[in-house]
């Protein structure tokens, strides 16, 4: 099956289709997308089973509890990041030989500003304990240690993705929930100890995987023809951090939109209502995980073909428009399973998620479309746009989570993602001047070859 049977790159002459700067430059997009997607569901093998070990052993205030504490190395590592990681994967790919002073830069900064981020966050477990509800001090500064190591593998994961090294990058973040599911087996079941022990494993298990994400980018410059020395330039890192910052708004006001809200519902509610709806916003992130890896392999393309029509961009986005209706229609049928799967005790999450699914669906299709806007320099409306949101959300939040609880947290991500899906969608036609039917509905043609080729997939002997 070729890319443009899939995803319909233009084959006229006078249109434009996406080519790399450098011929050889990255493999098959569709390949791509399906051996990350395919990882990515081997992976949620390992971050499911490990979320039913937890609740089957400690309950949802450990299942809580836990989701708490990842959900905070999640804020500190993208809060942090200072932008870093995107930076990391635009100018390696606009040239591939910088990859040893990128990387060189990026991990000084991951220990010297994951330190910085694993004192505040330890500090501040000690001196304001509300903010992490019934979560104690304790396996807050446990976790924290594992930012540094975590803060290096966001950034090595980006450089592997900047070089179309896929096949490492899935190993590599694929290991990540490996460990936890056979950290939580081991622990739990094997030895039966408890929720800190467990915390301390899976601190270990980043530790181990930064190391080897280490090695990994090193031996890729290694092997290098053409490379600049692998040490730290200034200069460099000076320009990396000012490319940065432009996604620093957009990226805090999205991970807070995305993330805020368990804690919020833990908070307000405590640690067995957020255990609860982590299993809801778990199904909800597994919803949106195709369209992130689509969005994710489509970006350094982008910010090296530099394509001012967005022609590639809006194609994938009628694809990915077509294919988010059918699997978040699949997962509102599903959803009444979940009960089934984590036990009675979470009966609710069903509710929630049916919630979250309008907005999931929105939201997933903006991550793709958007593309065009990051891999072409972010123009300053996108940043605006998520500050927007993130206010909305917050002050949702606040007002709903008290009187509601975990559904008041659904019903405002739903809200969120809805605003910025039209947000970003407004802009793009003001841009482009492309009809909201250009921009998400198949062409017949793209219909009917797709069908096509799923027809031959499903008969083919």
């Amino acid at each position: 099956m070729s890319d443009q049977a899939i995803i319909g790159v233009p084959t006229e002459p006078n249109a434009v289709a996406v080519t790399p700067i450098e011929p050889e430059a990255y493999g098959s997009f569709i390949s791509g997308v399906a051996l990350t997607f395919g990882t990515r569901l081997v992976m949620l093998v390992g971050m499911v089973g490990s979320s039913v070990v937890v609740a089957r052993w400690s309950g949802p205030v450990g299942l809580g509890t836990l989701a708490v504490l990842n959900t905070t190395v999640m804020l500190a590592l993208q809060i942090g990041s200072a932008g870093l990681p995107s930076a990391n994967t635009y100018f390696i790919a606009k040239d591939r030989r910088s990859l040893g002073p990128v990387w060189a830069n990026a991990v000084a900064f991951a220990f010297i500003a994951g330190a910085g981020l694993a004192m505040a966050v330890g500090g501040l477990a000690e001196t304001m304990p509300a903010l992490f509800g019934d979560v104690p001090a304790r396996l807050v500064a446990i976790i924290a240690i594992s930012i540094p190591f975590q803060l290096l593998i966001l950034l090595g994961l980006n450089a592997l993705l900047a070089m179309d090294r896929i096949r490492q990058l899935n190993l590599l973040d694929s290991l990540a929930p490996a460990l936890a599911f056979a950290n939580a087996v081991v622990v739990l079941v094997v030895l039966r100890a408890n929720l800190t022990t467990l915390v301390v494993f899976n601190t270990a298990a980043a530790v181990v995987i930064g190391l080897a994400m280490v090695w990994a980018v090193g031996r890729l410059w290694v092997r290098q023809k053409e490379r600049r020395a692998c040490r730290p330039d200034m200069a460099l890192l000076k320009k990396m951090l000012g490319y940065g910052v432009k996604f620093y708004a957009s990226i805090i006001a999205s991970v807070a939109i995305f993330r805020a809200d368990l804690l919020i519902v833990n908070h307000f509610r405590g640690a067995g209502e957020a255990g609860v709806y982590a299993v809801a916003s778990q199904v909800s992130f597994l919803l949106m995980m195709l369209p992130a890896v689509i969005g994710m392999l489509l970006f350094p393309r982008v910010a090296t073909a530099q394509d001012p029509r967005g022609e590639f961009a809006i194609q994938v986005t009628r694809h990915v428009s077509f294919v988010m209706l059918i699997v978040c229609a699949a997962a509102a049928a599903g959803s009444f399973l979940l009960p089934v799967i984590y036990g009675p005790r979470f009966s609710e999450a069903t509710i929630q998620l049916l919630i979250l699914l309008p907005g999931v669906c929105l939201v997933g299709i903006e991550s793709v479309l958007v593309q065009h806007f990051t891999g072409t320099g972010l123009p300053v409306a996108i940043p605006m746009f998520w500050l927007i949101t993130l206010v909305l959300n917050l002050g949702l939040n606040l007002v709903l989570v008290p009187a509601l609880g975990a559904r008041g947290a659904a019903i405002t991500s739903t809200v969120s993602y809805a605003l910025i899906f039209f947000l970003v969608a407004i802009y793009f036609w003001m841009k482009s001047g492309r009809t909201p039917a250009e921009m998400f509905l198949l062409r017949a043609a793209e219909l009917r070859d797709l069908l096509g080729k799923l027809h031959r997939v499903v008969f083919s002997k």
